[in-house]
């Protein structure tokens, strides 16, 4: 009863000639991009990583990791200054302080090119471009579209929020 309920409210109509077999693919369907983002969501407060866990954090070109996440990554979790891009000790530097949103692009492809080709690690990405690089989440969760698939990518809650919009 309760998933002709559902399908009722969504579709506006009630056919009681559907099988139960398409209700249950349909309900599938639905809640799955949900449990992904209730599942795989970084915490706003980190100040502990598990041993398999790498901190994401947005950071500048010429690595000077001074502010925000990136000098939380630097003094904590082994981020290397002078190094911009890329696995640093249990961190992974995003450059988001060189141009446009279009310029941080390809280095967000890299990352998940490379959280792919290591599913023995869990990513936890943080607000990357939204703190002194002066973007909105609105600007940078897109360029994570190609993220909601891999499972041991998290992002931030306001980013989930974006691209399940």
């Amino acid at each position: 009863m309760a998933i002709f309920v559902t399908y009722f409210f969504v579709t506006g109509e009630f056919d009681p000639r559907q099988s139960w077999m398409k209700l249950k693919v349909w309900k599938l369907k639905t809640y799955k991009r949900k449990y992904m983002d209730t599942q795989r969501i970084t915490s706003n407060w980190i100040q502990e990583l598990k041993p398999n866990e790498i901190f994401v954090f947005g950071s500048n070109l010429e690595g000077q990791h001074g502010g925000g996440a990136a000098l939380l990554a630097y003094r904590k979790w082994g981020a290397i200054w002078g190094q911009g891009a890329g696995l640093q000790g249990q961190t992974y530097g995003i450059p988001t302080m060189h141009g446009r949103v279009e310029a941080i692009r390809p280095y967000v492809d890299e990352f998940i090119a490379f959280a792919k080709a290591h599913p023995e690690y869990i990513f936890l990405v943080t607000e990357i471009g939204c703190g002194i690089a002066g973007f909105k989440p609105a600007e940078i969760a897109p360029l994570f579209q190609d993220a909601i698939p891999v499972g041991n990518i998290y992002l931030p809650e306001r980013f989930w929020q974006i691209l399940n919009a």
